[in-house]
């Protein structure tokens, strides 16, 4: 891809690796650079510093911050700030529980960034997995048990706190919120850094967070990285999305600088303090213990190295996390060439995405073959038992089931797809009134599986004991539950079931042959011209709901 004249957006663009690869683009030449990070003065030191380098006068830099998990009127607040509220924890669960229409998209700091800079090219280095992980479930929810077992009653606030360590939600609705801001954007190429969680160590790593080894929190962080990597996986098979690739170190990634002065854990000093009173060991430890230490008056000073977001190692530290057998060592600058390696379209090996497609066994030969001896036996045995199989709402989604048995009442009272074509929807939504009354088999197969019938005038419902889509508060109005689930023989959709024969017939069955060349998708059965359920659903399902496989 050329990157001259793009906009960039660099999220954690002021890190370690985000901080290299913004340097690897500078000869580029990209329009805009926008460094995005979660505090205002990593983000500017990181334009910064930039703004040293050659080249970098013809390029736009940008500093942008605020976290990406929130709003954006939260650019200067954090995640810890909004939990001690409970307007702040309301609003974090709303965006991870709540409804995901589209202006519940358009509420986040990381769709404002996208829509704002419409970039072309994203490039993510932001430590998703950490971020997410390292909130700590195992300890809010022992909290919490500990607290009922001891005769106490959690409070709204405690809830409510827990739901918000929920690591699935919050990775969902991120995933799902970056893609519908690319897709707006337009956005052609997104490139995410990840990570294994381990440094690229095994359920062996002697680095970690706690007596147990490997800790819950950090085979946390594994494991969101492992379904973040599954999620942009799925990303890059989604039709309109764009090219999708993840670079993930297995190593540890340093290093920024090495000097000498003081010591900082998140940001602030560590201050020097001094013990020379022993403690019984037996009241050295607890929450009452009377600590006896002063402080010298001082910071801790040290030589280290700076190792970006995982913080400052002593020269032991690093001798120890870099040695062979630990996780050794890759550096930013090897990160930064391979992105801007697969970013110009020269395959590197280490694109995540295109390692899953390689390794994934997709539709095969035999397969197609073997589906053909399956229809064909259950036909079979359709006839041999006179009855039609239609749908039994396992596979899902219920609106499968209720585009499938409308599809069988057209196959059973019209003669072909010709006739579909021409059907009149107000005497056909009567016809179909007349089939359901009258066929208890059909009616019957129908709402025994939870699709209730929506009747040709819109006021009746026939339906069972269980229905799989139920409207909130009886309205079926928009959003139209019929639609969702429920067999509709209104004219309105009878009028929607001719078009899509006359675009299945024109699209398909009239679609050139083979002895025109392979560039036609060619389903034999399809091309019949009789009316076949299963046939219809899938191209409802393939170009109307735009859910088409693009890679095999």
């Amino acid at each position: 891809m050329d990157i001259q004249g793009r906009t960039i957006l660099l999220l954690g663009g002021s890190g370690l690796v985000g901080l290299a690869i913004a340097r690897d683009l500078l000869p580029y030449r990209p329009r805009r650079l926008v460094i995005a990070a979660l505090r205002q003065d990593e983000a500017e030191q990181g334009v910064d510093e930039l703004g040293s380098h050659e080249n970098a006068a013809e390029v736009e830099l940008v500093p942008e911050w605020g976290d990406v998990f929130l709003r954006p009127g939260r650019k200067h607040e954090s995640r810890r700030d909004l939990m001690r509220s409970d307007d702040g924890r309301s609003e974090i669960l709303d965006d991870l529980f709540g409804d995901l229409r589209e202006e519940d998209f358009r509420r986040s700091r990381l769709f404002d960034l996208i829509d704002g800079y419409r970039p072309e090219i994203i490039i993510d280095c932001v430590n998703t997995a950490t971020a997410i992980a390292y909130q700590d479930l195992f300890s809010s929810a022992s909290g919490l048990r500990n607290l009922i077992r001891g005769g106490g009653q959690p409070t709204i606030a405690d809830v409510e706190a827990h739901l918000t360590t929920l690591y699935l939600p919050q990775l969902i609705r991120h995933v799902q919120g970056l893609m519908y801001a690319m897709r707006s954007a337009g956005t052609l190429f997104y490139l995410k850094i990840g990570t294994s969680g381990t440094g690229g160590m095994g359920l062996n790593i002697p680095f970690t967070h706690s007596e147990e080894r490997p800790s819950p929190t950090l085979l946390s962080k594994a494991s969101v990285a492992g379904a973040h990597s599954s999620l942009i996986f799925l990303m890059g098979r989604t039709p309109g999305a764009p090219v999708v690739k993840e670079v993930k170190p297995t190593a540890a990634v340093a290093w920024k600088t090495i000097r000498f002065g003081e010591v900082r854990r998140a940001g602030e000093p560590i201050p020097r303090i001094d013990c020379t009173e022993p403690l019984p060991v037996a009241e050295a430890f607890g929450d009452r213990v009377q600590v006896k230490a002063e402080p010298t008056g001082g910071n801790l000073e040290s030589v280290y190295l700076d190792a970006g977001e995982n913080g400052l190692f002593s020269l032991g530290e690093f001798e120890t996390i870099s040695a062979l057998g630990m996780m050794e060592l890759v550096t930013p600058e090897e990160i930064a060439d391979a992105v801007i390696s697969e970013l110009r379209g020269r395959p590197t090996g280490h694109d995540i995405v295109g390692a899953l497609d390689a390794a994934t066994m997709g539709p095969t030969y035999r397969g197609g073959a073997m589906r053909e001896a399956a229809l064909a036996t259950m036909e079979k045995l359709e006839r041999e038992h006179g009855v039609s199989s239609v749908a039994f709402e396992m596979l899902g989604p219920p609106r499968l089931s209720k585009l499938l048995f409308e599809a069988e009442i057209l196959r059973r009272l019209l003669p072909d797809l010709a006739a579909a074509c021409r059907l009149e929807p107000a005497g056909f939504a009567e016809r179909a009134g007349e089939l359901i009354m009258a066929d208890a088999t059909l009616r019957s197969d129908i709402v025994s599986i939870g699709i209730p019938v929506l009747l040709a005038d819109g006021q009746g419902v026939l339906r069972g004991p269980r229905v799989s889509v139920e409207p909130e508060g009886g309205d079926i109005r928009p959003p139209n539950w019929a639609d969702a689930g429920w067999v509709d023989l209104r004219p309105s959709s009878w009028s929607a079931w001719k078009r899509r024969c006359s675009e299945f017939r024109a699209g398909v069955v009239e679609a050139p042959g083979a002895e025109h060349g392979s560039s036609i998708d060619l389903d034999v059965r399809s091309r019949t011209g009789e009316i076949r359920p299963g046939a219809l659903a899938a191209f409802v399902f393939r170009y109307e709901d735009a859910g088409e496989r693009i890679k095999r």
